[in-house]
């Protein structure tokens, strides 16, 4: 569960590192102390005010629930997927193909919270994102939606410049037209731009290479580029 792909419509291929459901609770309980401590203030405002909690009052206590009732879904749409306590997990709610989900999303995944974590106190949850296998609660399979993690793991298989091994085999001779600047702005681009899953700029920076020096190749963009970059450093290095 801590990694699947998928294929965009542009042909990029891309890895996304699933929240690990551990993380996720993590959250959860982040965002319940940040609650918590919305309804300490309140009620400390409204000892000092000295308003009863009677009938008269009820309105104005289900005014000030209204924030956290709606808790998720505000914090999701205002911080693009993500609440207070997936920010301090550097978690975020993205679409299955890795794009910005819509209102409609974020309203479906809220709407079935309470299906998710209010019945059998959250157990349903935990057990539908284990056997799922791409990090879906029920909320998140009916919006089409999971939550990533955007912490950088980082392996041998995922570097650049450094796994370009003596008996590299290059791919394009015609990647010595670019020069060091060129290639240093390329790989920044490119790991940014993979990074945040932005697939308009990996399709940009193909384009770009491909004007620049005028090769041919059958290559998907994402892979296009990065062989650009090892081819590079391969040819850099001799």
């Amino acid at each position: 569960m801590d990694k699947f792909q998928i294929e965009t419509a542009q042909n990029i291929a891309i890895s996304q590192n699933v929240a690990h459901v551990t993380t996720r609770i993590g959250s959860y309980l982040i965002d319940a102390l940040f609650i918590f401590g919305y309804y300490i203030i309140i009620a400390i405002i409204i000892g000092m005010l000295d308003i009863p909690f009677s009938m008269e009052y009820l309105s104005l206590y289900m005014l000030l629930g209204l924030p956290i009732f709606f808790y998720s879904l505000i914090f999701e749409i205002l911080m693009n997927g993500q609440t207070p306590g997936k920010y301090f997990n550097q978690t975020r709610v993205v679409k299955l193909d890795g794009s910005k989900p819509t209102f409609g999303s974020y309203l479906v995944r809220w709407l079935l919270r309470v299906v998710d974590f209010t019945l059998a106190s959250g157990s349903v949850a935990v057990l539908t994102i284990l056997l799922n296998g791409k990090g879906q609660r029920l909320g998140d399979i009916a919006a089409g939606t999971t939550v990533i993690s955007e912490k950088k793991r980082i392996t041998l298989k995922d570097t650049i410049a450094s796994d370009v091994v003596d008996n590299y085999t290059p791919t394009y001779s015609q990647v010595t037209l670019l020069t060091d600047n060129d290639i240093h702005t390329i790989s920044n681009v490119y790991k940014d731009a993979m990074r945040k899953r932005n697939h308009k700029v990996i399709l940009k920076l193909h384009a770009k290479i491909i004007e620049l020096t005028g090769i041919s190749s059958e290559q998907k963009p994402a892979e296009f580029v990065n062989t650009v970059i090892k081819d590079y450093h391969y040819y850099a290095r001799q």
